[in-house]
């Protein structure tokens, strides 16, 4: 997928990108191929696939759930890596407030001066891990939404993102294909954290065989106190 191709697959799912956000993606991808020649921060770096597997596939969330994201709202991105799937959402919705966390402090630098590259504004970035952001009372049911993408199986997930979202608001995981299976061991952390699955969306990526799935997730009651448990915790003993 080159430049030219990702702005017409996006128009065709009526999400017309104007020069200055055609320009970002552009300055995006240059950045993070000249970052990721001193930091590990992604193993994609082809222009085409970059713009299929990393700028495209962020975006799906807006695509297909479109009704849940609204001009003003709060986003968190937990373990966002070089940037997605927020950095593209916010390009495409600039409107949006987002926060994103990280444990390396490496990827916030790079994410740092792409923010600043790009002139996006309403962006907090946050050095933390997710076990420990979801205790802060700055931070913790504080979310309209919550995304994540590729950082661990669901039930794990759901520890890490649902103490973030507020009540009445939504998690939404990107995954590769077939993560369905992952629901039937997540369904007790789901539940106890205060979440009700919502829909699960399969879908291939434009002209491609990539497939992904996205889980939505929403907050219908207040995740108990003793969540998100120590760092560490949550991923060596998962909820089930």
């Amino acid at each position: 997928m080159n430049p030219e191709q990702f702005v017409h697959e996006l128009s065709k799912c009526n999400c017309k990108l104007n020069e200055k956000q055609i320009n970002q993606f552009k300055q995006y991808f240059t950045n993070l191929v000249a970052a990721n020649q001193h930091v590990n921060l992604t193993r994609i770096t082809a222009e085409s696939d970059v713009y299929l597997k990393h700028f495209f596939d962020s975006i799906t969330p807006l695509l297909v759930f479109n009704n849940i994201f609204k001009n003003e709202s709060k986003i968190c991105d937990v373990g966002a890596g070089a940037g997605f799937p927020s950095i593209p959402l916010k390009i495409v919705q600039p409107e949006i407030k987002v926060t994103i966390v990280d444990s390396l402090g490496k990827r916030l630098t790079f994410l740092q001066n792409l923010i600043e590259q790009l002139k996006l504004e309403d962006i907090t970035l946050v050095h933390s891990r997710a076990e420990d952001i979801g205790q802060d009372k700055l931070y913790r049911e504080q979310f309209d939404i919550v995304t994540a993408r590729a950082v661990a199986n669901m039930a794990v997930l759901s520890e890490y993102c649902l103490p973030l979202v507020k009540k009445g608001g939504y998690l939404v995981a990107l995954k590769g294909p077939k993560a369905e299976s992952e629901l039937s061991t997540a369904k007790k952390a789901i539940a106890l954290l205060g979440g009700k699955l919502l829909e699960v969306k399969d879908l291939q990526l434009p002209n491609s065989s990539e497939e992904r799935t996205l889980i939505l997730v929403q907050k219908t009651k207040e995740t108990p106190k003793k969540y998100p448990r120590q760092a560490g915790t949550p991923h060596r003993k998962p909820i089930h």
